[in-house]
């Protein structure tokens, strides 16, 4: 058993357990076997961190976690099967939240409470997923992805980097309910879905546009458009919104926002400029 100098009453720990230095377990959790644990990584109480899992250093995982949870594979014949799921460094996983084993997650990954994260999704680095958001496996999320509380993402979505979707947004897959004929959502970097929107399943969200509060989208969305509407349709060029309170541009929003993104000390355009040409997304 490996050595925990930290840890609550009632762990229990597996074999072929690799912890590092700094490492603090709550009480009452379980460490399953072949699990890496790295530096200074804390586990609150009640956790669950299944066999396979590789947590990053420096990472915070809070109480009533799962950690690697079983696929269905495991519910049909209670046959342990081995999916590696693998957590960047400086995670922060915040109290209820499940996420299934093999997966993939980059560094600076955090959650609100209560998140689910389904099977066979890649997630980049530095993404938010906020409170009771649900994402339904084998979905492709890219770097600097903001995903605000309750959206559900559909299953075979794919959302390229710097993509913002606010509260409640559902982005669908089955084009013919219920069937098996899955299609996903393709979220284009630098778009904004804002809150409550609904997006059919197959579609195209054009980089840069603007999906409006409470919109169905039933067709495909060109880059830079506004679409709003039920259902939605294009009103207008973001580069045409002003703000209602200084009167000036306000998008591209990445020429105007910085908090949290990679150019906040900078600003987009030199941070731009300093990117090696295939580090770069093609603006159009």
């Amino acid at each position: 058993m490996p050595d925990f100098p930290k840890r609550g009453n009632n762990c229990i720990i597996g074999n072929n357990v690799k912890v590092c230095q700094g490492v603090v377990l709550g009480h009452n959790c379980i460490i399953e076997d072949n699990v890496t644990i790295g530096e200074n990584v804390f586990i609150d109480n009640n956790t669950i961190v299944r066999r396979g899992v590789t947590i990053g250093d420096n990472s915070f995982i809070a109480a009533n976690c799962i950690i690697g949870e079983y696929q269905m594979d495991y519910c049909l014949d209670r046959q342990v099967h081995l999916h590696p799921l693998a957590i960047g460094k400086k995670a922060l996983i915040r109290s209820g939240s499940i996420i299934y084993s093999g997966s993939t997650i980059g560094d600076n990954f955090s959650t609100g409470h209560q998140v689910t994260i389904r099977e066979k999704t890649k997630i980049g680095d530095n993404v938010s997923i906020g409170t009771l958001s649900d994402i339904q496996g084998n979905c492709i999320i890219g770097n600097y992805v903001r995903l605000h509380s309750s959206v559900h993402i559909g299953q075979k979505s794919v959302i390229d980097d710097f993509v913002w979707i606010y509260p409640y947004v559902v982005l669908t897959n089955d084009p013919t309910p219920p069937s098996e004929d899955f299609i996903g959502v393709h979220v284009h970097s630098f778009a904004i879905i804002a809150t409550g929107a609904i997006v059919m399943p197959g579609l195209d969200i054009g980089q840069d546009c603007l999906i409006g509060a409470g919109a169905i989208v039933t067709k495909s969305v060109e880059k830079y458009a506004v679409s709003v509407g039920n259902p939605a349709k294009t009103v207008s060029d973001v580069r045409k919104i002003k703000s209602k309170i200084t009167g000036k541009p306000v998008y591209p929003w990445r020429e105007h926002f910085t908090r949290y993104m990679p150019w906040e000390e900078s600003g987009f355009d030199k941070w731009y400029a300093s990117l090696a040409i295939e580090n770069k997304i093609q603006l159009m």
